[in-house]
């Protein structure tokens, strides 16, 4: 009986999809070995370096030829999802070509391993949508067909969320399943819970800015957790620049002046006003501001709050519809023809902290973009999470490492997989493997 697997892994990240898969095999009594592990970002290699070693790391994919890598059973890979081209639409959106999901499926049609496990966004799903009533969009509907009609697998999919895998974290996630045989089922688990004060590190050095410091002035530390920093949208677990006074002082008056313009200033009935198509945010005259917030000087508290830059004074925008050999192109232009008014200056990434969590809940999504803004309360202060935290929240072992800076490990940590998710998935595919090879004493073709 063959208990050894072999596998290689492309898009590697940090290794991700390769720890879950190796820890169910082991829990299957499977023997593993990564023949090729395929990874472009230089901070990425130093991680899978540190961990893995160097052994049959590559590089760029799209440069290695699927004649030159040796066969495997199994191949993982977290895929980019990128668009594809015009000149496949016109294909019927059966042409991957120009695709990183091409070099997935001619490495599959070269080599023919026994299976994949194939992961990327929840927004693969409804991707390039033919009909708004349709479950799943044109792209992933041609890549299922290729895998199926094409190469000839059985194959499944589904979304998984890391929160029911005792990670707190909510992290959608969409797993495309393949084998030679039979598909392979993607349910079959009892969801476990667990809050962020699971995974937290204690007595860890707190930051000590400004924005800190008025963000502490102005709010109890208890206050702060689970608290959304951003001057766009709003809610009442959000904080604005002018509830902590960033852009300057702010008086009560003020304060209620903009909180109230932050609403109005939404309502579609200033859109037919101005002569507008609607948009989420537009600038409205002192003229319309007295109808909901009549008060003595109103337009000397407006121009306050220009000056500090709590407000902004612009004309509103027109929608522009443009031809172009893509179809039709639409954007915004202010427009000098209407009269200028007073609007929000918005905008969440150009704070220092945009979200305090909640240890008593959960993590959001973590994206790249956004992890480096994201701290937590320890003792009386804030801080970022920590690299070994990150790595808690997607299940990734105390062994493991990220030896690089800081704000590398964030980006790597915000386009990683979560590891407990995985070894589900891959549990099922080696029941499936072992029921169809192993017990019936057959052997892969890679293997023959």
């Amino acid at each position: 009986m063959k208990n050894k697997v072999t596998f290689i892994d492309l898009f590697a990240g940090i290794g991700g999809l390769r720890l879950g898969f190796e820890n169910a095999c082991k829990e299957a009594g499977l023997i593993t070995e990564c023949l090729l592990t395929s990874e472009i970002k230089p901070h990425a290699l130093r991680v899978l370096n540190k961990n893995f070693g160097d052994h049959n790391l590559v590089g760029d994919i799209t440069q290695i030829s699927e004649k030159n890598i040796p066969d495997f059973d199994f191949l993982l890979a977290g895929f980019p999802c990128q668009p594809f081209s015009a000149g496949g639409k016109r294909l019927g959106f059966t042409d991957t070509r120009g695709t990183l999901f091409f070099e997935i499926e001619r490495i599959l049609k070269e080599k023919r391993p026994y299976g994949f496990i194939l992961e990327n966004v929840e927004g693969l799903v409804k991707h390039d949508l033919e009909n708004k009533s349709d479950k799943i969009g044109r792209t992933l509907k041609t890549i299922l067909y290729n895998l199926e009609y094409k190469l000839g697998y059985k194959v499944n999919w589904g979304v998984l969320d890391s929160k029911d895998f005792a990670l707190p974290q909510q992290r959608k996630r969409v797993f495309i399943v393949g084998t030679k045989n039979n598909k392979v089922s993607l349910n079959g688990y009892d969801p476990k819970y667990k809050n962020l004060e699971s995974i937290l590190e204690k007595g860890i050095e707190t930051m000590n800015t400004e924005f800190t410091e008025k963000l502490i002035s102005h709010f109890g530390i208890n206050e702060l957790k689970g608290k959304s920093i951003k001057d766009k949208r709003g809610g009442q677990n959000n904080i604005h620049s002018w509830d902590i006074e960033l852009k300057g002082e702010v008086s009560p008056v003020q304060r209620k002046l903009l909180n109230t313009l932050f609403k109005e200033r939404r309502r579609k009935i200033w859109a037919e006003e101005i002569g507008i198509k609607w948009m989420d945010g537009m600038p409205l005259t002192i003229d319309q501001i007295q109808t909901f917030f009549n008060v003595p000087e109103l337009k000397k508290l407006l121009d306050d709050l220009v000056e500090k830059g709590y407000l902004k004074y612009e004309h509103p925008k027109t929608l522009v519809e443009e031809k172009t050999l893509r179809g039709i192109k639409k954007y915004r232009v202010s427009d000098p023809r209407l009269k200028r008014g007073y609007n929000i200056v918005t905008g969440k990434l150009s704070f220092e902290i945009n979200k305090i969590l909640d240890p008593k809940d959960i993590a959001p999504t973590l994206v790249a973009t956004d992890v480096a803004r994201i701290a937590v309360t320890d003792g009386k202060g804030l801080r970022k999470l920590t690299k070994r935290e990150g790595l808690r929240l997607f299940g990734f072992p105390e062994w493991f490492e990220l030896p690089v800076a800081i704000d590398d490990a964030y980006d790597l940590l915000g386009n990683t997989v979560a590891i407990p998710v995985v070894e589900n998935v891959a549990k099922n595919l080696l029941k499936e493997y072992k029921q169809s090879y192993l017990t019936s004493n057959l052997i892969p073709v890679c293997c023959e």
